[in-house]
């Protein structure tokens, strides 16, 4: 007279677990699919600390920005210490640094092409000896620049701020130098500290330091 009362709780329970399976195997289905949609839909971002001022050592960073920034990256750049030289409103102090850069080739803008693919192995000590030789390498690396039509430094970072790249600036660093905020171009959207900046490096989907 009892065994239909027993048998009940064992049915339920082997039911509930029947359940349990269908909508496990459901969502190993459908888990893959969504997480590989939401990655697909999720916009990539960069974040790019930037640490040199000399006119070379600008191109990495605002090329790479304004390159991701193109393909439709979330794009941030962090300017700190010499790095802070990169937003001042003119940029036409800029100058290059051979000396402690013995990779970079120096070749000459002008004259024939075989005088052209010479490079001139100049010793650091020669180049520090010689006076005006900073100046007469930035010239050369200008030269070689519009040659070969590469935009300017100071088109580049105006391609940046046009594709929404955002641009901020070390406060500690500002302090230090002494920098009044009105040498720098007003296109800055915050000044803040590397407490700041982490968390948005943290989340990002490529951090640079350069």
């Amino acid at each position: 007279m009892n065994a239909p009362v027993l048998q009940m709780p064992i049915q339920n329970e082997i039911a509930q677990h029947q359940l349990d399976s269908i909508i496990n195997a459901r969502l190993d289905e459908l888990l893959p699919q969504k997480l590989a949609e939401i990655a697909a839909n999720k916009t990539p971002s960069m974040a790019i600390i930037v640490t040199k001022g000399t006119l070379d050592w600008a191109y990495p960073p605002f090329i790479l920005a304004s390159t991701a920034a193109a393909l439709g990256w979330e794009v941030s750049l962090f300017f700190t210490f010499y790095g802070l030289e990169l937003l001042k409103r003119d940029l036409s102090s800029l100058k290059i640094s051979p000396l402690g850069n013995p990779a970079m080739p120096m070749k000459m803008p002008v004259g024939p092409q075989w005088f052209r693919g010479i490079e001139w192995n100049i010793p650091n000590l020669v180049q520090a000896a010689i006076p005006g030789y900073e100046n007469l390498a930035t010239s050369l690396m200008k030269k070689t620049i519009k040659n070969v039509g590469v935009a300017d430094v100071e088109e580049l970072r105006q391609f940046c701020l046009e594709a929404d790249v955002i641009m901020v600036a070390c406060q500690m660093t500002v302090d230090l130098f002494g920098y009044d905020q009105e040498v720098f171009i007003p296109e800055v959207k915050d000044y803040i500290g590397a407490a700041s900046f982490l968390p948005i490096a943290q989340t990002s989907d490529v951090s640079l330091f350069i």
